[in-house]
């Protein structure tokens, strides 16, 4: 299988790109080859991979993660006394989701990006 690096991922966006080891081809990567219980990519981390040539030209069809980059938010995590505001905050953002959906609606798509950035912050401030 060949090898390569995570040129970046969105999960947001459910793609990316992988660069071959070898060709240094950028090949595309779509969210749902992703291993089970994987959701985010980080830069740089080592995969193997398979493709297949598609009308959209060439993907890959299965991914395998070998290294994954060491996460270096454990060396910056926040001080108990600043994760106070922020989970206040968090918190503030949560009632008013669940009001708008209370009254049978859904959120606008720009209160729920900010919603989802900040969850995503504060899970990677949270990791252990």
């Amino acid at each position: 299988m060949p090898t390569g690096k995570i040129k970046f991922f969105d999960e947001v966006k459910g793609y990316g790109f992988v660069v071959d080891d070898e060709t240094k081809e950028s090949i595309f990567l779509h969210s749902s080859v992703l291993p089970k219980g994987v959701t985010q990519l980080e830069r740089g981390a080592r995969v193997e991979y398979s493709i297949v040539d598609s009308k959209r030209g060439i993907q890959v069809l299965t991914l395998n993660v070998l290294e994954p980059i060491k996460s270096i938010v454990k060396a910056k995590r926040k001080s108990p006394n600043t994760m106070i505001p922020i989970l206040e905050d968090l918190i503030k953002l949560l009632d008013g989701a669940s009001e708008t959906y209370r009254k049978n609606r859904h959120p606008d798509d720009q209160y729920l990006h900010k919603l989802a950035t900040l969850l995503r912050a504060v899970a990677n401030d949270m990791d252990v």
